[in-house]
């Protein structure tokens, strides 16, 4: 009895207070263009015969590391900024947030459940992505797998992108025999290849003909717009040449 009463009691109160609407979302922003990362002038190449590996290069395997971070929620703030958090990985002891393939954090785990990135500079259809690392060394081999792309939506908040599989893509594609490893962090090595992460977000699957499979986990200066940097061994890569593909996105 004593319960009902406080809660008609409690009724009764909330009615005589004034209401407040909820806080608006952020209004959908008008962000400028990402730009490339280089702004200096990049050579005209035009296309030349080339020769291709035989066989084809298969696709890579980046199975068996840490999972991509999951959980992401967030969008543009009334402040300018974009922030959201991500839930955290097991067995992950830190971090990097990406955008367009640039560094834009890193992120430490000590436990907490769920962690936060912040863009002081947000940009229209940047393409934000997650990796978690078993180590703070960043060695290649301790590197997680990288999420989904994220982009804001047209109610300004973050959403999943990726471009669908079946989409055809018209590039010049060149070639690099670069060693160490990619902007990502994996080996660079058959197989990994450089994109404009404005267009491509890494972790994207395409097949190239004459070339084989590709993932997309690497950037390069003069890898701007619809041009697409093949990895292969040595001459290899003198011997391909500047061609003129079909990229077809994989699921």
């Amino acid at each position: 009895m004593h319960v009902i009463r406080r809660t008609a009691a409690l009724v009764a109160s909330l009615a005589l207070l004034p209401f407040v609407p909820a806080a608006p979302a952020a209004a959908a922003p008008t962000l400028p263009a990402c730009q490339h990362f280089y702004t200096g002038p990049i050579p005209d190449r035009p296309p030349s015969p080339g020769v291709g590996p035989s066989p084809e290069i298969g696709p890579v395997n980046v199975s068996g590391r840490l999972p991509a971070p999951g959980g992401v929620s967030g969008g543009y703030n009334a402040n300018g900024t974009v922030t959201f958090t991500f839930s955290r990985v097991a067995g992950a002891r830190a971090y990097r947030a990406f955008r367009n393939g640039q560094a834009l954090q890193w992120i430490d785990d000590w436990g907490q459940p769920t962690l936060q990135v912040t863009d002081t500079a947000p940009c229209q259809n940047a393409n934000y992505q997650l990796l978690a690392l078993g180590d703070k060394t960043g060695a290649a081999a301790n590197l997680g797998q990288i999420s989904t792309a994220y982009r804001l939506d047209a109610g300004s908040r973050l959403a999943p992108f990726r471009i669908p599989a079946g989409t055809r893509l018209t590039y010049t594609v060149t070639a690099y025999s670069d060693t160490g490893l990619t902007a990502l962090g994996y080996d660079a090595g058959a197989g990994f290849c450089a994109v404009d992460a404005r267009n491509i977000p890494w972790g994207t699957r395409f097949s190239v003909p004459g070339y084989g499979f590709c993932y997309a986990a690497d950037i390069g200066s003069w890898i701007k717009d619809r041009i697409a940097d093949v990895w292969l061994p040595g001459t290899q890569a003198d011997r391909w040449g500047v061609q003129i593909r079909e990229l077809v996105v994989q699921p």
